[in-house]
């Protein structure tokens, strides 16, 4: 039986609430989301603390039994850019510690922070409460920084700063694969024996294989068409200009390709990132679209409408989409970077592609396309490779993590 019955996590830069794929809202928001919906499931509660953003924002919002989401005062009532949140970080933690000291009902036995900004704050509610710290970084400045697409700024010093800070002191650590494990080794000289590795899940009562051919009926795509989807925020990093640049190759030297792209997102906070003036300057009118994000069922449909799902990244951590996508019975391209040759497995549920260059991105598209019967075994083989990603089994490992992290409280674990 796990020691904890309740757990306080810091989601303190966006809510789970949001939708994620705009803004900065994205994997992070699912995996908070239904993380503590599982974890409330095996009879842990958890109470999730996020920023007030809007002076009319409830107090209090009751997602599901057990689960909670804590709007806390600091700052203005506005939405603020990440690279202004830790000069709120001292008020955002005075916030959280008085609030989880006055919750009625079992005791908060654990923080769990999730991101650079929250687990700032965490090392302070932790140490105000006598609590033991769990944090999950999501993404990390230095492997961002090592793998800075051209046109994107560069993580700043301070963020860089305080992960290592967070690393230093946090009682346990939590990465999604044994990659980013290494990671957090390397860059931050983070203790292996301090570390658990806990792959994130998908929904798969959502994200399934059946009735494919509806949704492609439903999202108005024809039979000869060769549909390919991106799905999240419009930014340099998650590369949809990539697909641009590809499909403008596509278009001059296979004609006989019926492509159509589907974007889904928004724009990330203030990035300029227009990646629709991209498409029209590209010639790619009538053949690219960019639709807003939209719910997981919906979202649901269009992966199952899509020949292929592409998650041109230059860096993630693990890469929900590519799970979700083949969940429902869709392989995908992504780039051999971070977690994604965890989330895909190269040559079985879909490829790997080195860099993000227009030509080799055009150069995988078009092997998929060809071979027809080969996309068509690779998909079915994406959702049963997915059935082993529920994120029962992510709550069930994070509960080790949780009694670990009490375990040593105190005590750091031999070898650190």
């Amino acid at each position: 039986m796990h020691q904890v019955r309740r757990v306080a996590m810091l989601s303190l830069h966006t809510s789970p609430l949001e939708q994620p794929g705009g803004g900065d809202a994205g994997g992070m928001n699912v995996y908070v989301l239904h993380l503590a919906l599982e974890l409330a499931a095996i009879g842990v509660a958890v109470d999730i603390y996020t920023r007030r953003t809007a002076e009319g924002q409830a107090d209090h919002v009751q997602v599901a039994a057990n689960v909670a989401v804590h709007h806390i005062t600091a700052g203005p009532f506005t939405k603020i850019s990440k690279e202004a949140l830790p000069d709120f970080i001292p008020e955002m933690a005075d916030a959280v510690a008085a609030h989880v000291s006055a919750l009625p009902g079992d005791p908060v036995t654990v923080i769990h922070s999730h991101y650079w900004v929250s687990g700032m704050a965490g090392i302070l509610v932790a140490q105000a409460l006598d609590l033991p710290l769990v944090h999950t970084m999501h993404t990390m400045a230095r492997v961002k920084n090592n793998h800075l697409p051209q046109g994107q700024t560069a993580e700043p010093g301070i963020r860089e700063d305080g992960e290592q800070q967070i690393v230093s002191a946090a009682t346990r650590l939590i990465a999604n694969t044994a990659a980013e494990a290494a990671e957090l080794e390397g860059h931050y000289d983070g203790c292996e024996q301090r570390i658990d590795v806990v792959s994130p899940g998908v929904d798969l009562k959502i994200f399934k294989p059946a009735f494919r051919d509806r949704s492609r009926q439903l999202m108005g795509i024809k039979r000869e068409i060769f549909h390919v989807v991106f799905a999240g925020r419009l930014q340099r990093l998650k590369g949809p200009h990539v697909l641009v640049g590809a499909a403008a190759l596509l278009r001059q030297e296979r004609p006989d390709i019926n492509l159509l792209l589907t974007f889904l997102g928004a724009r990330s906070g203030n990035d300029k990132y227009d990646l629709e003036h991209m498409i029209g300057d590209a010639g790619l009118a009538g053949i690219a679209s960019v639709l807003p994000p939209v719910g997981p069922g919906q979202l649901a449909d269009w992966y199952r409408s899509a020949d292929v799902v592409a998650v041109p990244s230059s860096s993630e951590s693990f890469g929900l989409v590519a799970l979700e996508a083949q969940a429902c019975g869709t392989p995908v391209i992504a780039t051999n970077v971070g977690g994604l040759p965890r989330a895909v497995s190269d040559g079985r549920t879909g490829l790997l592609v080195e860099g993000r260059s227009a030509r080799v991105w055009a150069d995988a598209l078009a092997s998929l396309h060809d071979f027809g019967e080969t996309r068509a075994d690779m998909g079915r083989a994406a959702s049963v490779f997915a059935e082993s990603f529920g994120w029962e089994d992510t709550a069930a490992q994070t509960i080790l993590s949780y009694d670990l992290a009490l375990t040593y409280q105190y005590v750091a674990p031999p070898g650190c």
